[in-house]
């Protein structure tokens, strides 16, 4: 899995590789190849192609030097240019090595003279425009010289190229799958220059990318906006890092991505039954809500579950056993249509050898289904004083916790917003609870206001995972999953696709039902959202649109996620 490090750290790990003998010099190389390598993928099949890369005094435009020779060396009809934001002497080896290569060389400073013609003539007629003027030490705002470059690079693109939405994510990039006719296609080298890679800063001169090749690990500004909006398809490079780098493999946040999460899918022997895959208990629903049930139970089952049984309101059973045939049901009291109290006894009753249950999703916040959650988690000891008659003795029993008698648990939706109501929740929730509040909801939890949540999602996440002995998935662009041992992991997504209502039910549903498979709860969340963010971008590219992705497409797709997400680890 992918790291993500701060701009300080990335500085430790290159100067810790560099001390085993992997030097600068060697991740350069590496880290300018891959950089040509995605390049000469995205113009296969173009005719006497053209690159123009943009230059920087430092090691960022060092590696877009080696990313010009390798493409000057490896295409042959290819035309190859670079404009240096400031002149590098003959004695820089991969400045002098691009020029033996044929890369065509132009400076700001000559350039400048005659109102940036040779660089407004190179990107505007470029296929291909690799930006390798800034990387990671950039300080805003930008000035000077490298503003005039960047004004006039700007306007060259205005030129041939109309701006156009776009997301921020990590994903497998077919040759052109982002290239607009009417103009270059942008590269960013370890980021878009312009933008503050450890806040996401972004100024107003930024160079916006179609991808961004970022080296190593992720960086925090990437994954935050306004940056995000810049950085379109992110890749992160290899570029050879030692294995055994404490400064690399001691960092605890990590960005999810198919592989780890291919790895993280449980095996389905042929030879297994439904049991073998587990058995989800879904407590969901009310009759102003009655697709809750259905797009949890249903997401359960996309990812492997053996067996998934609906617990709701009797009222909305007949309506949900229609379209969930595979389905067991367990029909619950109710109170005008929505859980209550009565319902403990009748779940309690029935949840022994279940693996996973899942609580909240389309329940409604009325006052009887909170005191059927209250119910439901209260410690044993609680239990039976209040069961007690007179002054009888009551006999020894296992240890008194939260819900010591439930299985596995995810609390979801409205489940979270009236646990957030009883003032002492945290002690009655179990330990390694399974929570997925999106802002809102975090923020009732908390007690904090929304927008101090999002302004310190990374923070919070994992602060509130080790207060509640929970882990933590706190939902929106580029969602959260913390651990309570200190584990953080980023979701590489960001799109308007997700959002929309009954989302985050086929969320918690996918959640569960890998819980019921026998995944640990942090394992299982961050498997579960990667399928869920993955589903709901591939809806977005079949429908060609974020505007009409409903949660019953990103159901749906979930089988594609399984299936891609299983390719990477064949």
């Amino acid at each position: 899995m992918p790291k993500i490090v701060t701009v300080e750290q990335m500085r430790a790990i290159e100067q810790a590789s560099d001390k085993k003998g992997h030097t600068y010099a060697d991740m350069m190389e590496l880290a300018g190849r891959a950089v040509a390598e995605r390049v000469q993928v995205l113009l296969a099949g173009r005719p006497e192609p053209r690159v123009a890369v943009l230059v920087g005094p430092g090691n960022n435009g060092g590696d877009g030097l080696v990313a010009a020779r390798v493409l000057a060396q490896a295409i042959d009809d290819a035309s190859v240019a670079a404009l240096l934001l400031a002149a590098r002497g003959a004695d820089d080896p991969v400045f002098s090595a691009a020029r033996d290569a044929g890369v065509f060389i132009a400076t700001a400073a000559d350039d400048q003279a005659g109102g940036f013609r040779v660089l407004q003539n190179l990107v505007g007629n470029a296929d291909v425009v690799i930006d390798a003027l800034f990387g990671t030490s950039l300080r805003l705002p930008i000035k000077g010289d490298a503003a005039k470059v960047l004004q006039a690079a700007a306007r060259a693109l205005v030129v041939r190229r109309a701006e156009r939405p776009r997301a921020a994510y990590i994903t497998p990039a077919e040759p052109g799958e982002n290239w607009a006719d009417d103009g270059p296609f942008v590269v960013a080298v370890d980021c878009p220059s312009g933008l503050d890679c450890d806040t996401g800063e972004l100024d107003k001169l930024t160079l916006r990318a179609h991808e961004t090749i970022t080296f190593a690990a992720a960086k925090p500004g990437l994954l935050a906006f306004p940056g995000a909006e810049a950085v379109g398809v992110l890749h992160v490079a290899d570029i050879g890092l030692p294995d055994n780098l404490p400064e690399l493999n001691d960092i605890p946040l990590t960005l999810v991505d198919a592989a780890i999460v291919g790895q993280l899918l449980p095996e389905r022997p042929i030879g297994g039954h439904k049991g073998t895959f587990g058995k989800a208990m879904v407590v969901a629903g009310s009759l102003n809500y009655t697709g809750a049930a259905y797009l949890a139970a249903h997401a359960a089952y996309r990812v492997g579950a053996g067996l998934v049984t609906v617990a709701a309101p009797q009222i909305i059973i007949p309506t949900l056993a229609g379209m969930l045939p595979e389905a067991t049901w367990l029909l619950l009291p109710h109170d005008m249509g929505v859980i209550n109290e009565p319902a403990v006894k009748v779940l309690r009753k029935e949840i022994d050898g279940y693996s996973a249950l899942l609580l909240g999703p389309g329940w409604g916040r009325e006052p009887v289904t909170g005191d059927f959650l209250r119910e439901l988690l209260q410690p044993k000891e609680e239990i039976r004083r209040s069961r007690a008659i007179g002054f009888v003795p009551i006999a020894p029993q296992e240890e008194d916790v939260p819900g010591a008698d439930l299985p596995p648990l995810v609390i979801d939706a409205d489940g979270l917003n009236l646990l957030a109501s009883f003032e002492d929740w945290p002690g009655l929730v179990p330990p390694g609870t399974i929570l997925t509040p999106h802002p809102g909801e975090f923020a009732r939890l908390t007690g904090l206001e929304i927008a101090e949540v999002q302004a310190n999602r990374l923070a919070l996440a994992g602060e509130k995972a080790a207060a509640w002995g929970c882990t933590v998935v706190l939902k929106g662009a580029f969602t959260v999953i913390a651990a309570p041992d200190g584990r953080i992991a980023v979701l590489p997504f960001a799109s308007a696709a997700l959002a929309s209502a009954g989302t985050g039910d086929v969320l918690a549903g996918a959640i569960v039902g890998l819980l019921a498979q026998g995944l640990q709860p942090f394992e299982a969340a961050v498997a579960g959202s990667w399928l869920h963010g993955l589903a709901g971008l591939r809806a977005a590219e079949l429908l060609e649109t974020t505007a009409s992705v409903t949660a019953g497409d990103v159901l749906e797709l979930l089988p594609e996620a399984v299936a891609q997400a299983e390719r990477s680890r064949r």
